[in-house]
Parts: structure tokens; C-alpha cells; sequence
């Protein structure tokens, strides 16, 4: 069982900055990924980042490398880095916990309820 809890969503020009924090509890949390996916509105959801469950390698998608990074704590927060940002970085953001540190939704198990990141041109 896993709980997660995204915060750090909000307004943002384009070139700003956020830092997305997740906080993942549970007795369990310690044996699963930790990924990140965004939705854009009228899109699917889709790949950003992942972490592995022991913290020793990360994968982030094509679209925002050099800009976002992933990383987590000892506490199992997982956080997103995000620099210059774009508008079409605009988003749902989704914390997300699976079994294996895969790129597509459907390995993971539990699910964030999201957080909202608009970035203005």
C-alpha cells in the first residue's frame, strides 16, 4: 500500500522555475519506483520521469531532458526539478509508484492525485 501526495504545482512564466515535491508513504514504498507523468489538456498522459527503487538510476523522457531532473530523499519525497520551462510544459503533473521503473502508465500501481503547472508565454 502506497500513498502519494503531489504539491508544488502553481502559475509560472515561461523560462521560470518550479520544484514538484511528492510524498510517498507506506509500508511497502521502499520496493517501488517512483515516477513522474504529466497530462496536457486533451492529451494522454504521458512519460516524464522515473526513479529507481534504490535510487541508483534515473530516466527522464526526450521532451524535457536538460531541463528536469528526478530525484528523491531518504524519506521517499520524490521531487521535480523544472527549468526553463515552456508552455507546452503545461500540465497535470502525476506522481506515480510501480513495481518497475517503466515509461508507460500501465505499470503503475498507485497514482497521485496531481498537481497543476501552467506555464504563461
Amino acid at each position: 500500500q502506497v500513498q502519494l501526495v503531489e504539491s508544488g504545482g502553481g502559475l509560472v512564466q515561461a523560462g521560470g522555475s518550479l520544484r514538484l515535491s511528492c510524498a510517498a508513504s507506506g509500508r511497502t514504498v521502499s520496493s517501488y519506483a517512483l515516477a513522474w507523468f504529466r497530462q496536457p489538456p486533451g492529451k494522454e498522459r504521458e512519460f516524464v520521469a522515473v526513479i529507481a527503487r534504490g535510487g541508483f538510476s534515473t530516466s527522464i523522457a526526450d521532451s524535457v531532458m536538460g531541463r528536469f531532473t528526478i530525484s528523491k530523499d531518504a524519506k521517499n519525497t520524490v521531487y521535480l526539478q523544472m527549468n526553463s520551462l515552456k508552455p507546452e510544459d503545461t500540465a497535470v503533473y502525476y506522481c506515480a509508484a510501480g513495481s518497475m521503473p517503466a515509461h508507460v502508465v500501465a505499470f503503475y500501481e498507485y497514482w497521485g492525485l496531481g498537481t497543476q503547472v501552467t506555464v504563461s508565454s
